[in-house]
């Protein structure tokens, strides 16, 4: 059995697909499977992805259809499906670099016995070819996510997680007529438990799309309240100060209003927090609301 699972969630994206599917071919180590699960595509990827498959590779791809349900849905279908001591999450507008899986490989087999959750490791951006924020700390071993954050590291970063661990935390929430819920979730409450290897090289290079997420988070919030609220309460329960609890108080607020949820304050892990962030709270709703609007615009040519 292989040793990683590189699993892609896939909503429209077959011609970006294709140049994650090259690099995979290019990898010096074939010690993984590609997991691709389709989140209800339109474009019928799996005609071109099953001519893939019959391609004597040197690696299994694996696909898997499911309704479309966003994100974090993709995330859950994935994990139900991966049999394999590791997983990462390659975007399907991403790629990985020719060593990639041997970096993760080599670095587990040499920390596997340490007790870690897993290996964080950087993303490169495609426009330079330089890592996403911060490089990860180079005077420890090893880190969670959260006090890479919380020390002042920023930018996205690549996870590779045992698959036992995030198997055992919950699966993200569905709320009906939305579709996201942030992928942090799971990895908060691992790091409550766990830390991470730190890895410092490039096992991903990060192409972010116009219609991607990242680029249209104010739409994500106005379309995605109840989803937004959930991952606020979770923020308030796991923040390490007061400060953080009183910003996922206000971004609580927020979307509890857009959602027009009357019991939000009742619902709060942190009520007095929450009352008192009211004000600020509707002024985000505002805020939130308009840059939504103009994000569409901008998007659509409007």
């Amino acid at each position: 059995m292989a040793t990683l699972t590189v699993f892609t969630p896939l909503y429209n994206r077959i011609n970006t697909l294709k140049r994650t599917y090259e690099s995979l071919k290019r990898q010096t180590s074939k010690d993984f499977v590609w997991l691709i699960i389709d989140d209800g595509s339109t474009d019928n990827p799996y005609e071109i992805i099953k001519e893939w498959i019959k391609i004597n590779n040197g690696f299994e791809i694996r696909y898997v259809y499911k309704e479309n349900g966003g994100m974090h849905t993709a995330h859950n279908t994935a994990y139900e499906n991966i049999d394999t001591e590791l997983n990462v999450c390659v975007d399907s507008d991403d790629y990985m670099p020719d060593n990639a899986v041997q970096l993760i490989i080599d670095c587990w087999n040499k920390n596997k016995n340490k007790g870690y959750a897993g290996i964080i490791a950087l993303d490169f951006a495609d426009s330079t070819k330089k890592v996403i924020g911060k490089e990860l700390p180079t005077d420890k071993e090893s880190t969670t996510l959260m006090g890479y954050y919380n020390n002042g590291g920023f930018g996205d970063k690549k996870l590779i997680y045992r698959t036992d661990i995030i198997k055992q935390t919950p699966p993200y929430p569905v709320f009906d007529n939305e579709k996201y819920v942030a992928l942090a979730y799971k990895y908060h409450l691992i790091d409550e438990k766990y830390e991470l290897k730190i890895l410092n090289e490039c096992v991903c290079i990060v192409d972010y799309q116009m219609d991607g997420s990242s680029t249209n988070m104010y739409r994500q919030y106005v379309r995605n309240p109840k989803g937004f609220a959930f991952w606020r309460k979770e923020q308030m329960k796991h923040s390490i100060n007061t400060k953080q609890k009183i910003k996922a108080c206000i971004h609580y607020v927020s979307s509890s209003l857009i959602a027009k949820n009357k019991h939000f304050i009742k619902e709060s892990p942190e009520k007095f927090l929450t009352v008192l962030s009211v004000p600020l709270g509707f002024l985000l709703k505002i805020i939130v609301v308009k840059k939504s609007k103009s994000s569409y615009m901008k998007v659509e040519g409007i």
